[in-house]
C-alpha cells in the first residue's frame, strides 16, 4: 500500500501535467506547425518513458523472466537521449541534425546488444541488473547531446536577447542535477526516476519559452510597424506637395498643360491611393508608374532641361512603398536642378543578380557628401534617403549605398534580396 501511494504522489502530477500540455499546445495557435509536431512528439515520449518506469520497476520486483526486463530496460535507454535532440528542434527548427540522430542510433544498437551478449548489460538469473564494458554509454551519449544542446542555447543567446535563452540554457542544469540523483538513489525503488520528472518538467518550460519568443517577436513587430507608419506618415505629405508644386507651376506657364496634367492625376490618385495606405512591400511595376507620373509632371516643368532614361532589365519583384520615388525626386532637385549645364539625366535601371535585384537611380548633377545631410529649400535636412535607407535595411539583406563624385554625378542603389521576393 505503501509502494502505490507513493508511485500516485509521483504519477498523478506528472499525468496531469503531460494532459495538460497536450490540450494547451493542440489547441494553441501561436506556435508553427513544427513547433507543435516536436511538442506533441516529446508529451507522447513522455508518457512511454513514464510508462517504462513503472514496467521496469515492477520488473526488477518480480521473478519473470530476464527477456522482459531487458526488453523494456533497452527501450528506457534508447529513449531517453532522444528527448535532447528533439529539444534541440525546438531550438533549431530549421535543421536536420542528422548527426545527433546517427548517435541516437548508436546508442539503440549498443544496448540492443544485451539481448545476446553482455558488452553493455544484462540481467542475470537472479533477475538483478548487471552493467558491461559499454553500461555508461547511454550517459555519454546522452552528455554530448547535452553539450551540443548547451552550446546551440548559448549561440543564439547571444544573438538575441539574454532573457530569451534563460529557460533553454536552465534546462541543462535541471536534467544533469537529475541524473545525478538517479545515481544517488541507486537501487532504491524508484516508480519514476528523477530524469523522468525532468524531462517532463523540461517539455513545459520549452512550451513557456516558445511563447516568450512569440510575444517577443510580436512586440518587435510591432514596434516595426510603427516606424513603417511614422516614415510613411512623412513621406505621403512630401510626395503630394512636390506633385501639386509642379502642377502649381503649370498654372502660371501653361494653364492648358495644368489643367490636363491635373485631371491625369486626379485619375492617377484615385485608382492608385492603395499605395499611400500600403505599409508593407508593393510591386516594382506600381512602384515605377508613381515615379514616371512624377517624372513627367517635372519634364513639363523644366522642359528639354531634364531628361529621363529608363533601363530596365526585370521588374519582377517587390520592395518598400515610396521607395524608389524619394529617391528620383532627390536627383531631380538636388541633382538636375542644382547643376550649371543647360540639360541634366536622370537614368533609372535595374539588374538582377543570383541573390537579391538592384534598382539605380544615376544623375549627372553636381555630386554631393553622402555622409553629410541633405537640407530642403527650407533648410531642414531631406527625409528621403534615410528614410528610405531605414525600410530597406529592415528587409533582411536589404541595403541603400551612394557613390557620389563632385561635379561627375551622384548613383544610388537599392538592394533587394530575393529572399522578399513576393
Amino acid at each position: 500500500m505503501e509502494w502505490n501511494l507513493q508511485a500516485v504522489t509521483l504519477l498523478v502530477p506528472l499525468v496531469f501535467l503531460l494532459l495538460g500540455l497536450t490540450v494547451t499546445v493542440a489547441v494553441d495557435p501561436y506556435i508553427s506547425p513544427r513547433h507543435r509536431f516536436v511538442m506533441l512528439l516529446i508529451v507522447a515520449l513522455s508518457a512511454i518513458l513514464i510508462a517504462q518506469n513503472q514496467m521496469e520497476d515492477a520488473l526488477a520486483e518480480g521473478s519473470l523472466r530476464w527477456l522482459a526486463r531487458t526488453a523494456v530496460s533497452v527501450l528506457g535507454y534508447t529513449l531517453r537521449p532522444v528527448f535532447l535532440v528533439l529539444f534541440l528542434y525546438i531550438i533549431r527548427p530549421e535543421k536536420k541534425h542528422w548527426l545527433c540522430w546517427g548517435l541516437i542510433l548508436l546508442n539503440a544498437l549498443v544496448h540492443m546488444t544485451a539481448f545476446f551478449s553482455h558488452i553493455c548489460f544484462w540481467i542475470d538469473k537472479d533477475n538483478h541488473y548487471q552493467g558491461g564494458p559499454l553500461s555508461n554509454f547511454c550517459l555519454i551519449v546522452s552528455l554530448i547531446l547535452l553539450a551540443y544542446l548547451f552550446f546551440v542555447s548559448l549561440r543564439d543567446f547571444r544573438r538575441s536577447r539574454m532573457q530569451d535563452m534563460l529557460l533553454p540554457i536552465l534546462v541543462v542544469p535541471v536534467i544533469l542535477i537529475s541524473v545525478y540523483l538517479d545515481f544517488q538513489a541507486g537501487s532504491l525503488e524508484q516508480p519514476v526516476t528523477f530524469l523522468t520528472c525532468s524531462i517532463v518538467v523540461s517539455s513545459i518550460f520549452y512550451y513557456i519559452w516558445l511563447h516568450l519568443r512569440f510575444v517577443r517577436d510580436h512586440e518587435d513587430d510591432l514596434k516595426a510597424r510603427q516606424r513603417m507608419q511614422i516614415m510613411i506618415s512623412q513621406i505621403q505629405p512630401h510626395f503630394l506637395y512636390n506633385t501639386l508644386s509642379a502642377i502649381q507651376y503649370l498654372c502660371d506657364s501653361d494653364p492648358k498643360m495644368a489643367g490636363k496634367m491635373t485631371e491625369r492625376f486626379s485619375r492617377y490618385l484615385q485608382g492608385n491611393m492603395s499605395v499611400l495606405r500600403d505599409e508593407g512591400e508593393v510591386p516594382f511595376t506600381r512602384e515605377l508608374e508613381h515615379t514616371r507620373v512624377y517624372l513627367e509632371i517635372e519634364q513639363i516643368r523644366f522642359g528639354d532641361a531634364l531628361r529621363v532614361v529608363y533601363d530596365i532589365a526585370c521588374t519582377d519583384f517587390s520592395l518598400p512603398t515610396l521607395t524608389l520615388q524619394p529617391i528620383v525626386e532627390n536627383a531631380v532637385r538636388h541633382g538636375v536642378r542644382g547643376q550649371r549645364k543647360s540639360v541634366g539625366t536622370v537614368t533609372i535601371a535595374t539588374r538582377e543578380y543570383p541573390d537579391r535585384y538592384e534598382v539605380t537611380v544615376e544623375d549627372d548633377g553636381p555630386g554631393f557628401d553622402p555622409e553629410a545631410p541633405v537640407l530642403s529649400n527650407d533648410g531642414r535636412e531631406h527625409i528621403g534617403i534615410p528614410n528610405v535607407r531605414e525600410r530597406l535595411e529592415q528587409m533582411k539583406g536589404g541595403a541603400l549605398r551612394i557613390r557620389s563624385v563632385a561635379g561627375k554625378g551622384t548613383l544610388v542603389t537599392l538592394e533587394i534580396p530575393k529572399a522578399q521576393r513576393t
